[in-house]
């Protein structure tokens, strides 16, 4: 392994962006962010001039709150988990390349703004009612599959990764990602949040819902915690149609 590499980074603000390259020393077991707290400490560029500081974001440090999504070499990624000598290791260069998320708007340098996630979380409701009971008893037993299929679902960052990789998330298009169907699938599978499932259902079957969804399926391939969102496409998919017939011959829900 050689003892420097370079970091190219892609920085800026909305519509003056550029590359510019930094050369780092390589640290065993190093991952992006700790080289990115390096240049912080000296901002001083490949050509030895003093810059302004790299903004990106970072919260956990460990994959769980997926604030530090970015492109690692064209792939969307957590810097917190990109360690520095596989990837050199792969591409047999001594160069990483650095962009921020293109699908969601820029703020500066590595940082984007993922608002409209979240916004996209409320139109589904993704989270449980409560009625202010604090202790009713039991609720309905989980088979054991079942609750791994819930925990799984569970672990979702709302990091955007599966957005950037989705040909059918731009500008132009309203579709609302493979995230938010996800969740949709989690909460609708709690025997509480089943209660609520026609209304996280009738968002999905709108403009931008599961409809607009290209069947990619590049999203998986990226998640950083492996979620099965084509299953979960799928079986929101059955959902909506069944839903569907519901509204048309206006059937009471059976669950």
């Amino acid at each position: 392994m050689k003892e420097k590499y370079i970091l190219k980074i892609y920085r800026g603000t909305p519509g003056h962006q550029y590359f510019e390259e930094f050369e780092m020393t390589f640290e065993p077991s190093a991952n992006v962010i700790s080289a990115l707290m390096e240049i912080r400490k000296n901002p001083v560029n490949k050509k030895g001039e003093k810059v302004t500081p790299i903004v990106w974001e970072d919260g956990c440090l460990e994959e769980v709150c997926g604030s530090c999504s970015m492109l690692i070499n064209g792939v969307p990624r957590q810097a917190c988990t990109a360690l520095i000598e596989p990837i050199l290791r792969q591409t047999n260069r001594d160069v990483i390349t650095l962009a921020p998320l293109t699908k969601f708007p820029l703020v500066r340098d590595l940082q984007v703004d993922r608002t409209v996630m979240f916004e996209s979380l409320k139109k589904v409701r993704a989270w449980i009612d409560s009625d202010g009971a604090y202790d009713r008893g039991p609720g309905p037993k989980l088979s054991q599959s079942k609750q791994q299929v819930l925990y799984i679902l569970s672990t979702c960052m709302t990091c955007g990764c599966c957005s950037e990789a989705c040909p059918q998330v731009s500008e132009k298009s309203k579709f609302i990602g493979p995230a938010i169907i996800s969740q949709a699938r989690l909460f609708n599978a709690h025997p509480t949040g089943a209660l609520e499932k026609t209304s996280r259902l009738h968002p999905l079957m709108e403009e931008g819902g599961i409809n607009d969804c290209g069947n990619a399926q590049n999203c998986q391939q990226v998640c950083p915690k492996e979620i099965p969102l084509l299953d979960s496409i799928a079986s929101v998919g059955r959902d909506v149609t069944v839903q569907a017939f519901k509204d048309l011959f206006s059937l009471p829900d059976r669950d």
